[in-house]
Formats: C-alpha cells, sequence, structure tokens
C-alpha cells in the first residue's frame, strides 16, 4: 500500500507543478500587471500570461508546453528505501508522459532520438539526502530549454560589457548579476526570475545556483550583505527597460535569490540560474510509513486575482490588429512593420531544430511558399477516435534556428516565422532581401496558443519525436506581434541596444 501511495503522491505532484503555478509566484505576476502601463506591448503580453495560468490551471493542462528536465531534490529519513522512491517516480514519469502533463523531451544525444516517455540516461534528475526529521520531503521544479539557454556563469576577475571590470568582491558579483539579467533579454521569457551561486567549482556552483530557486520568492536571506543585493538587484534590474517577453517595459527581473559556499583560491565564479515567467516548482512533505501527502509547499495565501485596475477587457484594443492568412504574399508582408499586432486564421506548420537541420539539406514534404513557420514543439496526444488534438503549444526560443532560417525561408518561399525571443543578424539580413517578417508569441502561453488552433491537419517527420515532427495546424485568431520587419528594423535589436545603454549607469561601484 506504500508504494502505491507513493507513486500517487509523485503523481499528483507532477501534475501540479506542470499545470498549477504556485502561489507566490502568482503574486510575483500579479504585482508586475499592478505596474505596467496599460495599451503596451508588455500589457497584452501580461494579460495574454495571466489568462494562460488560469486556463491550465482550470483545465489541469501543462503552462508551458516545454516541461524541461524535470529536477527531483528528495531528502529522506534514515532507513528510507530511495530505491523505491526513485522506481515510482520512473513510473510516474511514464505515465504523466502518456497522460500529456508532460511533454517527451528526453532525447539521446548521440543518435538524436526521442525516448518518447521522459526516461533516459541522466533524465529526470534525482537528487537525494538523508536528513534526522521525521517526514519525506519531495521538491521539484519543471525548467524549460529556453530559461535554460540562459543561464551563465562568470570567472571573476572578468571584463562585462557595459559594466567594465568585475572584481573578486561583492561589488563584482553585483556586476555579474545585473550582467546576468541583461544578456538574457526576452529569450528566456520575461519577466523572469534569478538564482545564483557564489563560489564552489563549476559544477557545484551551478546546482547553488538552482538551489536558490527552490526558495520562496517572498522570503529574505539570512546573510545581511546578500539580502541588500537581491534587493538592490531587483530594483534596478527593473531599470534595464527590457520588459515582458523583452518587449521593452517596467518589469524584467521578478525575484532573485542567492546562495554563498567556500571556494579555491584560484577560482571565483559566479553562476546564475535564469528562470522564466512559467515558475514550475512545488514541494510536498509525504508521511513515511503511508506514502501519502502530509503538506504542500508553496501554495499558501489565497487565490490571486490578476485583474488590473487600469486593464481592459482586451490590451490591445488601443491597436489594431491586422488579420494574416496563408499563403501570403509578398506585397502584403511589406506593409507589416515592426510594433504591429497580427491574427492569424488558416493553416501554419511547426518547425524546431530538426526540421530545420532537415529542410536545410532536403526538400519540404509539403509546399512551403507563403506559409508561416511556427518555431513550437507542442503537447499531443490522440482522442478515443485516433485524431491528435494538441495539448499546450506556445512558442520556443528562436535563435537556436538562426543558422539556417534565413536560407530557408528564401529556398521555400516563406513568408513569416514565428517563435519568441527574436533572431540575429543573418536573418533580419535575408528578411529584408527576401520579403519576410519575424513574429513574437508570447512565451510560456501554451494554453492561450492551445485555444486558437482548431484542428491538426497532418504530420510530416515524426521520425524527429512529436516535438520536433512538422504539425499541420488550422488556427483561428493566433495573436502575435511583429518584431522584425521586412525593413530592417528588428525591436530586439534595439531593446538590446537601449537597456546596454542603461546597463552602463550601474558601473560605478555601490558595494
Amino acid at each position: 500500500m506504500y508504494v502505491e501511495n507513493l507513486k500517487k503522491s509523485i503523481y499528483e505532484l507532477i501534475v501540479e507543478t506542470s499545470t498549477n503555478l504556485p502561489k507566490d509566484v502568482r503574486r510575483a505576476i500579479a504585482k508586475a500587471t499592478q505596474s505596467e502601463n496599460a495599451g503596451t506591448r508588455s500589457a497584452m503580453s501580461l494579460a495574454t500570461i495571466t489568462q494562460n495560468i488560469n486556463m491550465a490551471d482550470t483545465q489541469v493542462s501543462p503552462i508551458c508546453q516545454d516541461t524541461g528536465l524535470p529536477t527531483f531534490k528528495i531528502k529522506t529519513p534514515i532507513g528510507v528505501n530511495q530505491l523505491e522512491i526513485k522506481a515510482a517516480i520512473y513510473d510516474c514519469m511514464v505515465l504523466a508522459t502518456k497522460n500529456g502533463k508532460l511533454r517527451p523531451n528526453s532525447v539521446d544525444s548521440l543518435t538524436g532520438e526521442n525516448s518518447g516517455d521522459n526516461l533516459g540516461s541522466g533524465t529526470p534528475v534525482i537528487k537525494f539526502e538523508q536528513w534526522e526529521k521525521d517526514y519525506i520531503d519531495i521538491r521539484l521544479i519543471l525548467k524549460g530549454g529556453g530559461c535554460e539557454n540562459k543561464n551563465i556563469q562568470y570567472s571573476l576577475p572578468c571584463e562585462l560589457e557595459g559594466l567594465g571590470r568585475a572584481g573578486r568582491d561583492i561589488d563584482g558579483i553585483r556586476k555579474c548579476i545585473m550582467h546576468s539579467v541583461y544578456q538574457a533579454q526576452g529569450q528566456g521569457c520575461s519577466a523572469g526570475f534569478i538564482g545564483v551561486g557564489i563560489g564552489g567549482d563549476r559544477s557545484a556552483g551551478y546546482d547553488l545556483a538552482k538551489e536558490q530557486l527552490f526558495r520562496s520568492v517572498e522570503d529574505t536571506n539570512d546573510i545581511p550583505e546578500l539580502a541588500a543585493l537581491e534587493e538592490y538587484v531587483l530594483e534596478n534590474a527593473n531599470k534595464l527597460g527590457i520588459g515582458t517577453m523583452g518587449f521593452g517595459g517596467e518589469t524584467t527581473l521578478l525575484g532573485c535569490k542567492i546562495g554563498v559556499m567556500n571556494r579555491i583560491p584560484a577560482s571565483f565564479f559566479v553562476s546564475v540560474a535564469y528562470n522564466c515567467w512559467a515558475f514550475r516548482r512545488l514541494a510536498i512533505k509525504v508521511n513515511p510509513d503511508s506514502g501519502e501527502i502530509m503538506e504542500w509547499d508553496y501554495q499558501e495565501g489565497d487565490k490571486i486575482d490578476f485583474h488590473r485596475e487600469n486593464q481592459t477587457e482586451d490590451d490591445t484594443d488601443a491597436k489594431e490588429v491586422i488579420s494574416l492568412q496563408a499563403p501570403i504574399s509578398e506585397e502584403k508582408i511589406r506593409q507589416l512593420k515592426v510594433g504591429d499586432v497580427v491574427e492569424i486564421n488558416g493553416m501554419m506548420y511547426t518547425g524546431r531544430d530538426a526540421i530545420h537541420k532537415h529542410l536545410s539539406t532536403n526538400d519540404a514534404p509539403i509546399d512551403l511558399n507563403g506559409q508561416i513557420i511556427y518555431h513550437c514543439g507542442p503537447v499531443m496526444l490522440k482522442d478515443k477516435e485516433g485524431n491528435w488534438e494538441v495539448k499546450a503549444a506556445g512558442p520556443t526560443t528562436s535563435i537556436r534556428e538562426e543558422p539556417y532560417q534565413g536560407d530557408i525561408m528564401k529556398k521555400f518561399g516563406i513568408r513569416a516565422v514565428m517563435g519568441k525571443g527574436g533572431m540575429g543578424a543573418r536573418t533580419l539580413e535575408a528578411l529584408e532581401e527576401h520579403g519576410g517578417v519575424y513574429l513574437n508569441a508570447i512565451g510560456g502561453a501554451a494554453q492561450y496558443y492551445a485555444d486558437c488552433i482548431k484542428s491538426v491537419e497532418g504530420v510530416d517527420l515524426m521520425q524527429f519525436g512529436i516535438p520536433e515532427a512538422m504539425w499541420h495546424l488550422r488556427v483561428e485568431g493566433f495573436r502575435a506581434v511583429v518584431t522584425m520587419d521586412a525593413h530592417g528594423n528588428s525591436l530586439h535589436k534595439d531593446i538590446e541596444l537601449s537597456s546596454l545603454e542603461k546597463l552602463a549607469q550601474f558601473k560605478d561601484r555601490v558595494f
């Protein structure tokens, strides 16, 4: 009975972590919605984010389609069988994936093959520790790839763009943390949270940084110097103007937590673990005799009301919404400009890393002339009739496709690509030459966008696995913002330059 109860408890933890955002995180997002100016792109993004949070909760579906590499941190009383807990976690991972609560994310690094059930060498991550308390503490974080790729580690002393030299002291640490927020821009689905690890070796530093993400957003550091530094970073990182999704705005960072450990004389690392707004981590206290849940962590407090006094029913109502339906002509695309809000109706096709690599050397399985490619790895399940349905479908970070994107657009006549975080100079040049645009969808809004997908019309290249296949999607009212246009303009480039100028104001010593 213990094992069955344990499996039930762990499965519930996985489902809740994927679908129900912690209340301390909700309170941080609610505060951000109050501070953002109405009618802006960031206000629109926050309105979409809060709607998505409520939809995921109500429908018990993933908040974000990228359920990441699940990491369990477990503390057990002496005498508890840790092998039983590990076996239970494996069974629950398989079941949660089968039921669409997790996306199959475990990929063989050598063959590229997706295991399909989230199990494989090193996945999930499970870390045990013994303690003298009389209950089992199980903590889980689902950290997606977009924010994981914006983690960064500094070796002091070093030179930092905009900030100059960072030395081996607390002020040098301050500069590194500020720079870490700047370098993430909107690619990690800002507004975000950061955990910082000072000291250790390279691997221990990152472990310490990720450990900080298990702290409550609202706690206070026990070390006065670090408490002051956390407060400083949270206040001043929001002066960089990066904003939600990197669109510009008042809120760039929602939380900063810092830990410290000893180091060897030759090394001084500052490690930063960046987490997106979809900050999915929960914890349960489990009875070691029955396997049942005794208590939940991070869910204290009342239900969060996301309503903002100056929020309209639709935060895009102040802007004209331009309808796009593929195939789109070059003439129509060249009429679009940075800042335009578009609404897609009709067909679009998903394409991520494997698809872009494939298209660079192979023909497309369908005619892509005038079409829209969506950088997305959805969560997909078959219904009782055997038809595919979309369970979660937010955008992935686009910059990974930079080596391929421009050439593929020109090769196949693609007129629009959509993802999050923007793309680089090569793609921008191709957009101007070819007549194309980049559309920024709202990162993490997997339920909001899944609701816009009315049917799955087909799928190609399934050999790459569900997240990497090319899905043919019929959509209605699928909204995004033009952030790179066919005239050489890039909102991402503009925000990066302006935030670098603002970063420079924090060059002088503070601590």
